[in-house]
């Protein structure tokens, strides 16, 4: 098992609860849609999944170990083999397509002869080859999606969370990485998006966890839930 939680919950200062007693578990090599209206609770849970924020209750077992007890040296580990894919797609918006995508292999301190054989090699996979030198800012919205997810992959992650990575793109474009994706994801990358796109889920026969106010409200195989 790659992934289980355990009665989880996540409370905020505020008094807002986000989440409460999510029971789950994400084996190796699954592609899985995280849905719900708006305020379900979706980002929140993705968060927690890759330790960008810590659980208020409850645990996440990763490989079989507690995400909250993992040491500095862990989590510098559990990070590269974690991608990350958001809407807004977090681009250095002053750079290249070859720095943007490069950042995530420098982060890790691989040596540069690697970096400029790697870079090239994914974005010839993802469909931006020769791509290299040009402004991110000069490319599409669907494109600059193609690069961040280019970065995500880059140190070949073991799981990929994507968060909302079509909702501002256009249906055919939208479609087009929903392929993608799922290229990624039959080489052998777990793969958890969250989506609120009916469309895209009952397009893909995968599993699909639906979230209602903080709580798992469904967990099927097929199209969408509510």
């Amino acid at each position: 098992m790659l992934i289980q939680t355990i009665s989880l919950g996540k409370k905020y200062k505020n008094g807002i609860v986000a989440l409460s007693d999510i029971n789950l578990s994400i084996d190796y090599g699954e592609f899985i849609f995280l849905t719900g209206e708006s305020g379900a609770g979706k980002s929140t849970l993705i968060r927690l999944l890759f330790r960008e924020e810590l659980p208020s209750s409850g645990q996440i077992l990763i490989s079989g170990r507690s995400s909250i007890r993992l040491s500095k040296k862990d989590i510098v580990r559990l990070r590269r083999n974690t991608g990350v894919v958001f809407q807004d797609f977090r681009l250095m918006e002053r750079n290249t397509v070859f720095d943007n995508v490069a950042f995530a292999l420098k982060a890790v301190e691989r040596p540069w002869d690697e970096i400029k054989k790697r870079v090239p090699r994914v974005l010839e996979r993802v469909g931006l080859a020769g791509r290299e030198q040009e402004n991110v800012m000069h490319l599409s919205g669907g494109e600059q999606q193609r690069v961040a997810i280019a970065r995500a992959i880059i140190n070949n992650p073991i799981i990929l969370f994507a968060d909302e990575p079509t909702g501002d793109l256009d249906p055919r474009t939208s479609m087009e990485l929903m392929q993608l994706f799922n290229e990624i994801n039959e080489q052998g990358t777990t793969l958890v998006m969250a989506t609120h796109d009916k469309t895209i889920v009952d397009a893909f026969n995968k599993r699909v966890l639906t979230l209602s106010a903080g709580r798992l409200i469904s967990d099927s195989v097929g199209g969408w839930q509510l």
